[in-house]
Protein backbone atom coordinates (compact mmCIF):
# COMPACT_ATOMS: atom_id res chain seq x y z
CA UNK A 1 0.00 0.00 0.00
CA UNK A 2 2.72 2.43 0.88
CA UNK A 3 4.72 1.69 -2.28
CA UNK A 4 1.73 2.40 -4.47
CA UNK A 5 0.57 5.48 -2.54
CA UNK A 6 3.92 7.21 -2.47
CA UNK A 7 4.33 7.69 -6.21
CA UNK A 8 0.69 8.66 -6.44
CA UNK A 9 1.26 11.35 -3.82
CA UNK A 10 4.32 12.58 -5.68
CA UNK A 11 2.41 12.49 -8.93
CA UNK A 12 -0.39 14.60 -7.46
CA UNK A 13 2.08 17.10 -5.98
CA UNK A 14 3.84 17.40 -9.31
CA UNK A 15 0.52 17.99 -11.04
CA UNK A 16 -0.36 20.75 -8.56
CA UNK A 17 3.09 22.29 -8.97
CA UNK A 18 2.80 22.38 -12.74
CA UNK A 19 -0.68 23.84 -12.48
CA UNK A 20 0.49 26.61 -10.15
CA UNK A 21 3.41 27.39 -12.43
CA UNK A 22 1.04 27.64 -15.37
CA UNK A 23 -1.27 29.95 -13.46
CA UNK A 24 1.58 32.15 -12.29
CA UNK A 25 3.04 32.36 -15.76
CA UNK A 26 -0.29 33.21 -17.30
CA UNK A 27 -1.21 35.77 -14.61
CA UNK A 28 2.22 37.34 -14.19
CA UNK A 29 1.07 40.73 -15.34
CA UNK A 30 -1.94 40.62 -13.07
CA UNK A 31 0.34 39.80 -10.06
CA UNK A 32 2.51 42.84 -10.76
CA UNK A 33 -0.57 45.02 -10.80
CA UNK A 34 -1.71 43.55 -7.50
CA UNK A 35 1.71 44.20 -5.94
CA UNK A 36 1.60 47.80 -7.12
CA UNK A 37 -1.89 48.18 -5.64
CA UNK A 38 -0.63 46.72 -2.38
CA UNK A 39 2.25 49.21 -2.23
CA UNK A 40 -0.12 52.09 -2.90
CA UNK A 41 -2.44 50.85 -0.19
CA UNK A 42 0.47 50.61 2.27
CA UNK A 43 1.55 54.16 1.46
CA UNK A 44 -2.01 55.37 1.93
CA UNK A 45 -2.21 53.55 5.28
CA UNK A 46 1.03 55.21 6.39
CA UNK A 47 -0.34 58.66 5.52
CA UNK A 48 -3.54 57.92 7.43
CA UNK A 49 -1.51 56.75 10.41
CA UNK A 50 0.53 59.96 10.42
CA UNK A 51 -2.61 62.10 10.30
CA UNK A 52 -4.24 60.12 13.11
CA UNK A 53 -1.13 60.38 15.29
CA UNK A 54 -0.95 64.11 14.65
CA UNK A 55 -4.58 64.52 15.72
CA UNK A 56 -4.26 62.56 18.97
CA UNK A 57 -0.83 63.91 19.94
CA UNK A 58 -2.24 67.14 21.38
CA UNK A 59 -4.74 65.26 23.55
CA UNK A 60 -2.63 62.29 24.62
CA UNK A 61 -0.59 64.08 27.29
CA UNK A 62 -3.71 65.63 28.85
CA UNK A 63 -5.43 62.24 28.97
CA UNK A 64 -2.39 60.64 30.61
CA UNK A 65 -2.09 63.47 33.16
CA UNK A 66 -5.77 63.18 34.01
CA UNK A 67 -5.49 59.42 34.45
CA UNK A 68 -2.43 59.81 36.68
CA UNK A 69 -4.13 62.45 38.80
CA UNK A 70 -7.19 60.26 39.25
CA UNK A 71 -5.00 57.29 40.14
CA UNK A 72 -3.11 59.12 42.88
CA UNK A 73 -6.14 60.80 44.43
CA UNK A 74 -7.41 58.92 47.49
CA UNK A 75 -10.90 57.38 47.36
CA UNK A 76 -14.01 58.27 49.33
CA UNK A 77 -13.80 61.97 48.45
CA UNK A 78 -10.91 62.59 50.83
CA UNK A 79 -7.96 64.89 50.30
CA UNK A 80 -4.33 63.81 50.61
CA UNK A 81 -3.10 64.02 54.20
CA UNK A 82 -1.98 67.50 55.12
CA UNK A 83 -0.05 67.99 58.34
CA UNK A 84 -0.79 64.39 59.26
CA UNK A 85 -4.57 64.68 58.99
CA UNK A 86 -7.09 63.79 56.33
CA UNK A 87 -9.94 66.18 55.58
CA UNK A 88 -13.17 65.38 53.79
CA UNK A 89 -14.23 67.23 50.71
CA UNK A 90 -17.60 68.92 50.55
CA UNK A 91 -20.10 68.33 47.81
CA UNK A 92 -19.99 72.03 47.00
CA UNK A 93 -17.63 74.81 47.80
CA UNK A 94 -13.98 75.62 47.55
CA UNK A 95 -12.30 72.24 47.49
CA UNK A 96 -14.60 70.74 44.89
CA UNK A 97 -13.65 73.46 42.44
CA UNK A 98 -10.25 71.97 41.68
CA UNK A 99 -9.00 70.02 44.71
CA UNK A 100 -5.61 71.73 44.49
CA UNK A 101 -2.53 71.04 42.45
CA UNK A 102 -1.27 67.45 42.36
CA UNK A 103 2.48 66.93 42.11
CA UNK A 104 3.86 63.87 40.37
CA UNK A 105 7.13 62.53 39.03
CA UNK A 106 7.64 63.91 35.51
CA UNK A 107 10.54 65.34 33.51
CA UNK A 108 10.75 68.70 31.78
CA UNK A 109 9.49 68.72 28.23
CA UNK A 110 12.75 69.94 26.69
CA UNK A 111 14.70 67.17 28.43
CA UNK A 112 12.45 64.68 26.68
CA UNK A 113 12.62 66.51 23.36
CA UNK A 114 16.42 66.69 23.46
CA UNK A 115 16.43 62.88 23.25
CA UNK A 116 15.27 63.35 19.64
CA UNK A 117 18.20 64.02 17.33
CA UNK A 118 16.26 66.52 15.20
CA UNK A 119 15.41 68.72 18.20
CA UNK A 120 18.94 68.38 19.55
CA UNK A 121 20.22 69.71 16.23
CA UNK A 122 18.29 72.96 16.77
CA UNK A 123 20.00 73.25 20.16
CA UNK A 124 23.37 72.76 18.42
CA UNK A 125 22.48 75.53 15.95
CA UNK A 126 22.00 77.98 18.83
CA UNK A 127 25.40 76.97 20.23
CA UNK A 128 26.93 77.63 16.81
CA UNK A 129 25.37 81.10 16.74
CA UNK A 130 26.85 81.80 20.19
CA UNK A 131 30.31 80.85 18.90
CA UNK A 132 29.80 83.08 15.87
CA UNK A 133 28.93 85.99 18.19
CA UNK A 134 32.12 85.40 20.18
CA UNK A 135 34.25 85.20 17.01
CA UNK A 136 32.69 88.35 15.56
CA UNK A 137 33.35 90.25 18.80
CA UNK A 138 36.98 89.09 18.76
CA UNK A 139 37.36 90.12 15.12
CA UNK A 140 35.84 93.58 15.65
CA UNK A 141 37.95 94.21 18.76
CA UNK A 142 41.11 93.14 16.91
CA UNK A 143 40.35 95.40 13.94
CA UNK A 144 39.37 98.42 16.07
CA UNK A 145 41.73 98.12 19.02
CA UNK A 146 44.29 95.48 18.08
CA UNK A 147 43.46 93.01 20.90
CA UNK A 148 42.25 89.41 20.99
CA UNK A 149 40.82 89.33 24.51
CA UNK A 150 37.12 89.27 25.24
CA UNK A 151 36.28 91.88 27.86
CA UNK A 152 32.94 91.47 29.58
CA UNK A 153 32.84 94.99 30.97
CA UNK A 154 29.07 95.32 30.52
CA UNK A 155 28.50 92.03 32.32
CA UNK A 156 30.72 93.07 35.21
CA UNK A 157 28.89 96.39 35.48
CA UNK A 158 25.43 94.78 35.41
CA UNK A 159 26.28 92.42 38.30
CA UNK A 160 28.12 94.99 40.39
CA UNK A 161 27.73 95.49 44.17
CA UNK A 162 26.99 91.82 44.82
CA UNK A 163 28.00 92.30 48.45
CA UNK A 164 25.04 94.61 49.00
CA UNK A 165 22.80 92.14 47.19
CA UNK A 166 24.03 89.32 49.46
CA UNK A 167 23.27 90.96 52.80
CA UNK A 168 19.94 92.32 51.54
CA UNK A 169 18.94 88.84 50.37
CA UNK A 170 20.03 87.34 53.70
CA UNK A 171 17.75 89.69 55.63
CA UNK A 172 14.77 88.94 53.37
CA UNK A 173 15.40 85.20 53.58
CA UNK A 174 15.78 85.19 57.37
CA UNK A 175 12.51 87.07 57.74
CA UNK A 176 10.62 84.78 55.34
CA UNK A 177 12.02 81.70 57.04
CA UNK A 178 11.19 82.65 60.62
CA UNK A 179 8.36 85.19 60.86
CA UNK A 180 5.59 83.52 58.76
CA UNK A 181 6.30 80.09 60.25
CA UNK A 182 6.41 81.06 63.92
CA UNK A 183 3.52 83.50 63.50
CA UNK A 184 1.43 80.63 62.15
CA UNK A 185 2.52 78.38 65.03
CA UNK A 186 1.59 81.01 67.61
CA UNK A 187 -1.76 81.71 65.97
CA UNK A 188 -2.49 77.98 65.66
CA UNK A 189 -1.82 77.32 69.34
CA UNK A 190 -4.12 80.14 70.46
CA UNK A 191 -6.84 79.87 67.80
CA UNK A 192 -8.91 76.97 69.22
CA UNK A 193 -8.66 78.31 72.79
CA UNK A 194 -9.41 81.95 72.06
CA UNK A 195 -13.09 82.98 72.30
CA UNK A 196 -12.89 85.70 69.62
CA UNK A 197 -11.40 83.74 66.73
CA UNK A 198 -12.19 86.31 64.05
CA UNK A 199 -10.60 89.10 66.03
CA UNK A 200 -7.52 86.99 66.72
CA UNK A 201 -7.15 86.14 63.04
CA UNK A 202 -7.63 89.73 61.89
CA UNK A 203 -5.25 91.10 64.49
CA UNK A 204 -2.54 88.57 63.70
CA UNK A 205 -2.99 89.06 59.98
CA UNK A 206 -2.82 92.86 60.16
CA UNK A 207 0.26 92.77 62.39
CA UNK A 208 2.03 90.36 60.06
CA UNK A 209 0.97 92.41 57.03
CA UNK A 210 2.49 95.56 58.59
CA UNK A 211 5.79 93.83 59.39
CA UNK A 212 5.91 92.16 55.99
CA UNK A 213 5.26 95.47 54.25
CA UNK A 214 8.34 96.92 55.95
CA UNK A 215 10.71 93.97 55.48
CA UNK A 216 9.58 92.49 52.16
CA UNK A 217 7.99 95.65 50.77
CA UNK A 218 9.86 98.84 51.63
CA UNK A 219 13.27 97.39 52.52
CA UNK A 220 14.14 95.91 49.07
CA UNK A 221 13.05 99.13 47.34
CA UNK A 222 15.19 101.15 49.74
CA UNK A 223 18.23 98.94 49.04
CA UNK A 224 17.79 99.21 45.28
CA UNK A 225 17.28 102.97 45.21
CA UNK A 226 19.56 104.11 48.03
CA UNK A 227 22.56 102.01 47.01
CA UNK A 228 22.02 102.66 43.28
CA UNK A 229 22.46 99.02 42.33
CA UNK A 230 23.22 98.20 38.69
CA UNK A 231 20.49 96.52 36.59
CA UNK A 232 21.20 92.80 37.10
CA UNK A 233 21.75 93.27 40.84
CA UNK A 234 18.49 95.22 41.02
CA UNK A 235 16.60 92.41 39.33
CA UNK A 236 18.05 89.85 41.77
CA UNK A 237 16.78 91.80 44.78
CA UNK A 238 13.36 92.61 43.29
CA UNK A 239 12.66 89.15 41.89
CA UNK A 240 13.66 87.55 45.18
CA UNK A 241 11.37 90.00 46.97
CA UNK A 242 8.46 88.88 44.78
CA UNK A 243 9.36 85.20 45.20
CA UNK A 244 9.51 85.41 49.00
CA UNK A 245 6.15 87.19 49.11
CA UNK A 246 4.52 84.52 46.95
CA UNK A 247 6.11 81.69 48.95
CA UNK A 248 5.03 83.13 52.30
CA UNK A 249 1.48 83.69 51.07
CA UNK A 250 1.22 80.13 49.74
CA UNK A 251 2.44 78.69 53.03
CA UNK A 252 -0.12 80.64 55.07
CA UNK A 253 -2.89 80.06 52.52
CA UNK A 254 -2.41 76.29 52.40
CA UNK A 255 -1.82 75.69 56.11
CA UNK A 256 -4.15 78.07 57.97
CA UNK A 257 -7.45 76.52 56.67
CA UNK A 258 -6.27 73.06 57.74
CA UNK A 259 -5.53 74.29 61.28
CA UNK A 260 -8.90 76.00 61.48
CA UNK A 261 -10.84 72.91 60.39
CA UNK A 262 -9.01 70.36 62.56
CA UNK A 263 -9.81 71.02 66.20
CA UNK A 264 -7.33 69.15 68.43
CA UNK A 265 -8.67 66.72 70.98
CA UNK A 266 -8.58 67.48 74.68
CA UNK A 267 -5.01 67.55 75.93
CA UNK A 268 -3.48 67.49 72.45
CA UNK A 269 -1.72 70.26 70.56
CA UNK A 270 -2.52 71.23 66.98
CA UNK A 271 -0.37 69.63 64.32
CA UNK A 272 1.78 72.05 62.33
CA UNK A 273 4.01 71.66 59.27
CA UNK A 274 7.57 70.77 60.14
CA UNK A 275 10.16 73.52 59.97
CA UNK A 276 12.27 71.42 57.61
CA UNK A 277 9.39 71.08 55.14
CA UNK A 278 8.94 74.86 55.09
CA UNK A 279 12.68 75.38 54.64
CA UNK A 280 12.64 72.92 51.74
CA UNK A 281 9.69 74.77 50.21
CA UNK A 282 11.58 78.08 50.20
CA UNK A 283 14.18 76.61 47.83
CA UNK A 284 12.28 74.04 45.77
CA UNK A 285 11.10 75.19 42.31
CA UNK A 286 7.39 75.62 43.02
CA UNK A 287 5.18 78.32 44.52
CA UNK A 288 2.52 75.93 45.86
CA UNK A 289 3.21 74.69 49.39
CA UNK A 290 2.86 71.03 50.32
CA UNK A 291 4.07 69.16 53.37
CA UNK A 292 5.90 66.75 51.03
CA UNK A 293 6.62 66.43 47.32
CA UNK A 294 7.58 63.50 45.08
CA UNK A 295 11.35 63.09 45.34
CA UNK A 296 13.94 61.45 43.13
CA UNK A 297 16.11 58.71 44.59
CA UNK A 298 19.45 60.40 43.86
CA UNK A 299 21.12 63.49 42.40
CA UNK A 300 22.48 63.28 38.85
CA UNK A 301 25.64 65.34 39.29
CA UNK A 302 26.46 65.26 35.59
CA UNK A 303 23.04 66.75 34.88
CA UNK A 304 23.73 69.43 37.51
CA UNK A 305 27.03 70.36 35.83
CA UNK A 306 25.53 70.47 32.34
CA UNK A 307 22.55 72.55 33.47
CA UNK A 308 24.76 75.02 35.35
CA UNK A 309 26.94 75.34 32.24
CA UNK A 310 23.90 76.02 30.05
CA UNK A 311 22.75 78.72 32.48
CA UNK A 312 26.11 80.50 32.22
CA UNK A 313 26.04 80.01 28.47
CA UNK A 314 22.68 81.78 28.25
CA UNK A 315 24.09 84.65 30.33
CA UNK A 316 26.98 85.16 27.93
CA UNK A 317 24.62 84.68 24.98
CA UNK A 318 22.50 87.60 26.22
CA UNK A 319 25.63 89.67 26.68
CA UNK A 320 26.71 89.16 23.06
CA UNK A 321 23.21 89.96 21.78
CA UNK A 322 23.22 93.28 23.64
CA UNK A 323 26.76 94.14 22.58
CA UNK A 324 26.49 93.11 18.92
CA UNK A 325 22.81 93.80 18.08
CA UNK A 326 21.41 96.40 20.50
CA UNK A 327 24.08 98.82 21.70
CA UNK A 328 25.42 99.74 18.22
CA UNK A 329 21.89 100.75 17.17
CA UNK A 330 20.76 102.76 20.18
CA UNK A 331 24.02 104.19 21.55
CA UNK A 332 24.18 107.37 19.47
CA UNK A 333 26.03 110.60 20.17
CA UNK A 334 23.92 112.81 17.93
CA UNK A 335 20.19 113.37 18.05
CA UNK A 336 18.43 112.00 15.03
CA UNK A 337 15.20 113.79 14.12
CA UNK A 338 12.21 111.73 15.14
CA UNK A 339 10.01 110.40 12.37
CA UNK A 340 7.74 107.46 11.75
CA UNK A 341 10.38 105.98 9.49
CA UNK A 342 13.12 105.99 12.13
CA UNK A 343 10.81 104.51 14.75
CA UNK A 344 9.58 101.72 12.45
CA UNK A 345 13.15 100.87 11.45
CA UNK A 346 14.25 100.84 15.09
CA UNK A 347 11.42 98.49 16.05
CA UNK A 348 12.17 96.05 13.25
CA UNK A 349 15.89 96.22 14.02
CA UNK A 350 14.97 95.12 17.55
CA UNK A 351 12.83 92.16 16.52
CA UNK A 352 15.71 89.68 16.18
CA UNK A 353 17.49 90.53 19.46
CA UNK A 354 14.12 90.78 21.18
CA UNK A 355 12.91 87.30 20.28
CA UNK A 356 16.35 85.83 21.00
CA UNK A 357 16.34 87.41 24.46
CA UNK A 358 12.85 86.04 25.07
CA UNK A 359 13.93 82.50 24.16
CA UNK A 360 17.08 82.84 26.25
CA UNK A 361 15.13 84.04 29.29
CA UNK A 362 12.77 81.10 28.92
CA UNK A 363 15.54 78.54 28.47
CA UNK A 364 17.87 79.97 31.14
CA UNK A 365 15.30 80.41 33.90
CA UNK A 366 12.32 78.12 33.29
CA UNK A 367 14.39 75.20 32.05
CA UNK A 368 18.00 75.45 33.27
CA UNK A 369 17.70 77.35 36.56
CA UNK A 370 14.59 75.58 37.86
CA UNK A 371 15.84 72.16 36.78
CA UNK A 372 19.16 72.90 38.48
CA UNK A 373 17.48 73.50 41.83
CA UNK A 374 15.05 70.67 41.19
CA UNK A 375 17.92 68.25 40.67
CA UNK A 376 19.89 69.45 43.69
CA UNK A 377 16.79 69.10 45.90
CA UNK A 378 15.65 65.85 44.18
CA UNK A 379 12.35 67.57 43.34
CA UNK A 380 10.66 65.16 40.93
CA UNK A 381 7.89 67.27 39.36
CA UNK A 382 9.69 69.20 36.60
CA UNK A 383 6.68 70.48 34.66
CA UNK A 384 7.76 74.12 34.86
CA UNK A 385 6.34 74.85 31.40
CA UNK A 386 4.42 73.13 28.63
CA UNK A 387 4.61 73.28 24.84
CA UNK A 388 3.78 76.99 24.64
CA UNK A 389 5.50 77.22 21.25
CA UNK A 390 2.67 75.15 19.71
CA UNK A 391 -0.08 77.43 21.04
CA UNK A 392 -2.78 78.53 18.61
CA UNK A 393 -4.43 80.81 21.19
CA UNK A 394 -3.08 83.39 23.59
CA UNK A 395 -5.14 81.80 26.36
CA UNK A 396 -3.17 78.58 25.94
CA UNK A 397 0.11 80.51 25.64
CA UNK A 398 -0.44 82.23 29.00
CA UNK A 399 -1.25 78.89 30.64
CA UNK A 400 1.76 77.03 29.29
CA UNK A 401 4.54 79.65 29.17
CA UNK A 402 5.28 79.67 32.92
CA UNK A 403 3.41 76.93 34.75
CA UNK A 404 5.03 77.77 38.10
CA UNK A 405 3.64 81.32 38.24
CA UNK A 406 0.43 80.34 36.45
CA UNK A 407 -0.39 77.79 39.16
CA UNK A 408 0.03 80.43 41.88
CA UNK A 409 -2.17 82.94 40.04
CA UNK A 410 -4.77 80.33 39.24
CA UNK A 411 -5.15 78.77 42.68
CA UNK A 412 -4.77 81.92 44.81
CA UNK A 413 -6.10 84.52 42.39
CA UNK A 414 -8.58 83.19 39.87
CA UNK A 415 -9.95 80.26 41.90
CA UNK A 416 -10.21 82.18 45.17
CA UNK A 417 -11.97 85.02 43.38
CA UNK A 418 -14.55 82.53 42.07
CA UNK A 419 -14.91 80.99 45.52
CA UNK A 420 -15.59 84.38 47.12
CA UNK A 421 -18.07 85.30 44.37
CA UNK A 422 -19.74 81.86 44.47
CA UNK A 423 -18.48 80.98 40.99
CA UNK A 424 -19.77 84.19 39.43
CA UNK A 425 -17.91 86.90 37.52
CA UNK A 426 -15.47 84.62 35.71
CA UNK A 427 -14.50 87.43 33.36
CA UNK A 428 -13.78 89.73 36.29
CA UNK A 429 -11.68 86.98 37.90
CA UNK A 430 -9.64 86.57 34.73
CA UNK A 431 -9.20 90.33 34.33
CA UNK A 432 -8.05 90.69 37.94
CA UNK A 433 -5.38 88.04 37.39
CA UNK A 434 -4.17 89.81 34.23
CA UNK A 435 -4.03 93.19 35.97
CA UNK A 436 -2.11 91.81 38.97
CA UNK A 437 0.36 90.03 36.69
CA UNK A 438 0.83 93.14 34.52
CA UNK A 439 1.40 95.38 37.56
CA UNK A 440 3.98 93.00 39.05
CA UNK A 441 5.82 92.68 35.73
CA UNK A 442 5.92 96.44 35.32
CA UNK A 443 7.00 96.91 38.94
CA UNK A 444 9.95 94.56 38.44
CA UNK A 445 11.02 96.27 35.19
CA UNK A 446 10.62 99.79 36.60
CA UNK A 447 12.82 99.09 39.63
CA UNK A 448 15.20 96.91 37.63
CA UNK A 449 15.90 99.54 34.97
CA UNK A 450 15.54 102.51 37.31
CA UNK A 451 12.84 104.33 35.33
CA UNK A 452 9.11 104.14 34.75
CA UNK A 453 8.07 103.38 31.19
CA UNK A 454 4.90 101.22 31.14
CA UNK A 455 5.59 99.39 27.88
CA UNK A 456 5.24 95.94 29.46
CA UNK A 457 2.08 96.96 31.30
CA UNK A 458 0.48 98.29 28.10
CA UNK A 459 1.37 95.19 26.08
CA UNK A 460 0.26 92.85 28.85
CA UNK A 461 -2.84 94.54 30.26
CA UNK A 462 -4.21 96.00 27.02
CA UNK A 463 -3.09 93.90 24.06
CA UNK A 464 -2.64 90.74 26.12
CA UNK A 465 -6.17 90.90 27.54
CA UNK A 466 -7.64 91.70 24.13
CA UNK A 467 -5.85 88.81 22.44
CA UNK A 468 -6.75 86.48 25.30
CA UNK A 469 -10.47 86.98 24.67
CA UNK A 470 -10.33 87.20 20.88
CA UNK A 471 -7.79 84.44 20.21
CA UNK A 472 -9.20 81.91 22.66
CA UNK A 473 -9.04 78.13 22.81
CA UNK A 474 -11.49 77.77 19.94
CA UNK A 475 -8.72 78.74 17.55
CA UNK A 476 -7.17 75.49 16.33
CA UNK A 477 -5.82 76.34 12.90
CA UNK A 478 -2.02 76.35 12.46
CA UNK A 479 -2.39 79.85 11.02
CA UNK A 480 -3.14 81.13 14.53
CA UNK A 481 0.18 79.73 15.70
CA UNK A 482 1.81 81.85 13.00
CA UNK A 483 -0.15 84.89 14.23
CA UNK A 484 0.99 84.29 17.82
CA UNK A 485 4.63 84.11 16.76
CA UNK A 486 4.25 87.30 14.74
CA UNK A 487 2.80 89.04 17.80
CA UNK A 488 5.65 87.75 19.96
CA UNK A 489 8.23 88.96 17.44
CA UNK A 490 6.67 92.42 17.18
CA UNK A 491 5.99 92.71 20.90
CA UNK A 492 9.58 91.86 21.81
CA UNK A 493 10.85 94.27 19.17
CA UNK A 494 8.76 97.10 20.62
CA UNK A 495 9.95 96.38 24.15
CA UNK A 496 13.64 96.18 23.28
CA UNK A 497 13.41 99.32 21.13
CA UNK A 498 11.57 101.52 23.62
CA UNK A 499 13.44 100.35 26.72
CA UNK A 500 16.83 100.82 25.01
CA UNK A 501 15.87 104.30 23.83
CA UNK A 502 14.73 105.24 27.34
CA UNK A 503 17.90 103.81 28.91
CA UNK A 504 20.18 106.05 26.84
CA UNK A 505 17.81 108.99 27.22
CA UNK A 506 18.14 108.65 31.00
CA UNK A 507 21.94 108.76 30.59
CA UNK A 508 22.12 111.73 28.19
CA UNK A 509 19.28 113.70 29.80
CA UNK A 510 19.25 113.00 33.55
CA UNK A 511 16.39 114.24 35.66
CA UNK A 512 16.78 117.74 37.07
CA UNK A 513 14.37 117.16 39.96
CA UNK A 514 12.39 114.55 41.84
CA UNK A 515 8.91 115.75 41.02
CA UNK A 516 6.25 113.16 40.27
CA UNK A 517 5.90 114.47 36.71
CA UNK A 518 9.59 113.88 35.92
CA UNK A 519 9.46 110.42 37.45
CA UNK A 520 6.45 109.33 35.40
CA UNK A 521 7.14 110.96 32.01
CA UNK A 522 9.70 109.01 29.90
CA UNK A 523 12.83 111.01 29.14
CA UNK A 524 13.04 109.72 25.56
CA UNK A 525 9.94 111.77 24.68
CA UNK A 526 11.73 115.08 25.15
CA UNK A 527 15.45 114.31 25.38
CA UNK A 528 17.91 115.99 23.02
CA UNK A 529 21.40 114.49 22.79
CA UNK A 530 23.06 117.78 21.89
Amino acid sequence: MTTTERPNGLHHRNIRTHQSEDVSSSDGGRGNVQEEDLRQWQNYAERVKVRVLAQVQDHLSEIIDKALIESVQPPNNSQPPVNGKTTKQHSSGYQRMDDGKVFMDRASLLDELFEISHIRTIYHMFIAVLLIFALSTLAVDYIDQGRLVLEFDLLLYAFGKLGTVTWAWTIMFAYTLCVPYYTLVFWGYVYHKFPYKLGLSLGTGLLMFAVQTCVLGVFPIYVVVHHQLPPASRFIVILEQIRFLMKAYSFIRETAPVIMKNTPKEGQSPRFPTFSSYLYFLFCPTLIYRESYPRNSHIRWRYVGVTAGMTLGCLFYSYFILVRLCIPIFKTDTKQPFSKRTMVLAVFHSVLPGIMLLLLCFFAFLHCWLNLFGELLRFADRMFYKDWWNSTSFANYYRTWNVVVHDWLYYYGYRDFLWLSKRKFRTAAMLSVFIVSAVVHEYALALGFGFFYPVMFTLFAVFGVTFNFTMNDKRKSPMFNVIIWMCLFLGQGVQVCLYCQEWYAQIHCPRKGDSLWELLVPRSWSCSYE
